[in-house]
């Protein structure tokens, strides 16, 4: 029975969810709900980055129903993101689009090749303590998205806003058969319209598209020169992409219960990104607001709803552009704010959490939070944080490592306890009372392992110390890995001479 328990909960498969009307409805709506925040987000994204709408659009459309098939994190919503279009604005700005799409593509192929090369296996060496920083840092740049839209906004954006919030946390208790954001939208946009209401909508972020997509090749001479100008911003745009992407897929994999393939996810945004680049898009990567949309508020849990996220979106502004048009942001920021709210670990910042959480884990938590707040950039915020991690552990393992002494007739023992690692071992040579200790010293290791090149130094630096008073020393106790480094490393590394 505990077995049993212990395993991930099954997820609803594709062919799962065809065959159920209840399933399949849920995955439908989620999609629908998705595209429609989406829009907005995608024109954003593409001012930022300094190019058309249509390049955001293009790619969110084309980047979600690509992960669809290709990621390896159902329900996860891969689109134009806010990330990638700070890294790649510098290229549009100052060589043009084209350019910008040759950035595109081969971000792409570098993210495949970092797939490949086993990046995705570099998750387990981030903390949890990162994790949780990097999803309230999230959670705090999704909020902070929808302050310009109520910041001297009409006066009937924030009733909108305050009945779009209202809908959202009351609906669910009575009914889920219909995700809330969704009739949120429905209902405000129809009021707004009736009543003849005036406030910003979709329409007025930029404008939509009128075609489809078409594959080009972009305009870009191909030389070293081209080379090594896209080949900087096509690297950072990789590794924000995948990072941003690869935490996403794991915070899904905590919230579903199930696992997923993070290297599977990886090659999938390089294979979307070339695919985006491609097709005249401005590419991306996983979208932690839309997929809270999907997964949380939506309840969606299969990749129809990634899939018709993208083909929705087409539709929406492509066939229905004019009714799309007419949706009140006020409605969409309301979304965004439950999403935020959901988003955030408030069980992280509850007083009974930081007491019995070590100190240094909430330093690096809040560290985590703060730059990736104040940078704007995911990669530096969780860099720093694991950075931090790092040096902190570093610090609380060295500072467990203990020496002692004893003395029996003509010898001196001295017991080694705790890991020998840089940190813990650099001071490893104080502990010894060279003048005062007899002809005999012996250094038991049985109670600490030898892991790196300082600490085989250091134990030689204690060896030649004691030879030049004459004193013999006796290692023992080394585990036969440990033994093995040691035998190979010592001697050869200029400690004491």
């Amino acid at each position: 029975m505990t077995d049993v328990l212990a395993r991930p909960r099954p997820e609803p498969t594709v062919l799962q969810a065809l065959r159920s009307p209840r399933l399949l409805t849920r995955e439908v709506l989620a999609g629908l709900v998705v595209a429609i925040a989406l829009i907005p987000e995608a024109i954003a994204f593409s001012i930022i980055a300094g190019v058309d709408p249509r390049l955001g659009l293009f790619s969110s459309f084309v980047m979600a129903v690509a992960i669809a098939f290709l990621g390896g994190r159902p329900a996860m919503i891969s689109a134009a993101t806010g990330a990638i279009a700070l890294v790649i604005a510098p290229v549009a700005r100052e060589h043009g689009v084209d350019y910008l799409l040759a950035t595109v593509i081969l971000g792409g192929i570098l993210q495949v090749i970092l797939g490949l090369a086993g990046v995705a296996k570099l998750m387990r060496y981030i903390p949890r303590s990162v994790m949780v920083g990097f999803v309230n840092a999230l959670a705090i740049l999704i909020f902070s998205a929808q302050v310009p839209q109520l910041i001297g906004a009409p006066w009937a954006v924030y009733p909108i806003a305050a009945a779009g919030l209202l809908i959202m946390y009351l609906l669910p208790r009575l009914t889920k058969a219909v995700p809330a954001p969704l009739v949120a939208i429905v209902l405000l946009t129809g009021a707004v319209v009736v009543l003849g209401i005036s406030v910003p909508t979709v329409g007025d972020q930029g404008a939509l598209p009128e075609s489809l997509p078409a594959l080009l090749i972009p305009n870009v001479p191909f030389t070293l020169e081209t080379l090594g100008i896209i080949f900087p911003f096509a690297l950072a745009m990789a590794i924000v992409g995948l990072l941003e992407s690869l935490m996403t897929a794991a915070l899904v994999d905590d919230i579903t219960d199930t696992p997923s393939s993070k290297t599977r996810e990886s090659l999938g945004q390089g294979a979307a990104n070339v695919l985006s680049g491609l097709f005249g898009g401005m590419g991306g990567c996983a979208m932690i607001g839309q997929t809270m949309i999907n997964v949380k508020a939506s309840g969606a849990r299969t990749r129809i709803s990634t899939f018709l996220a993208g083909v929705f979106l087409l539709m929406l502004v492509l066939v229905f552009g004019d009714v799309v048009a007419i949706i009140p942001m006020a409605v969409l920021v309301a979304v965004m704010i439950v999403v935020s709210i959901a988003t955030f670990d408030w069980h992280s910042i509850r007083p009974s959490t930081l007491r019995r959480m070590p100190l240094s884990e909430t330093i690096v938590m809040v560290l985590t939070v703060a730059i990736t707040v104040w940078t704007h950039n995911l990669a530096i915020g969780v860099g720093v944080g694991v950075v931090a991690a790092a040096v902190l552990f570093a610090r609380r393992v060295a500072s467990l490592t203990s020496v002692t002494r004893s003395v029996d007739g003509d010898t001196a023992r001295y017991v080694v306890e705790g890991e020998l690692f840089f940190a813990s071992s650099n001071d490893l040579t104080t502990k010894f009372a060279y003048h005062r200790d007899p002809a005999r010293v012996v250094i038991d290791l049985s109670r600490s392992h030898v892991w790196d090149a300082s600490t085989v130094a250091a134990l030689d630096a204690v060896q030649t110390k004691y030879a030049h008073l004459g004193t013999t020393v006796e290692l023992e106790g080394m585990n036969a890995a440990a033994a093995r480094f040691h035998e190979r490393l010592s001697g050869g590394l200029g400690a004491g001479h």
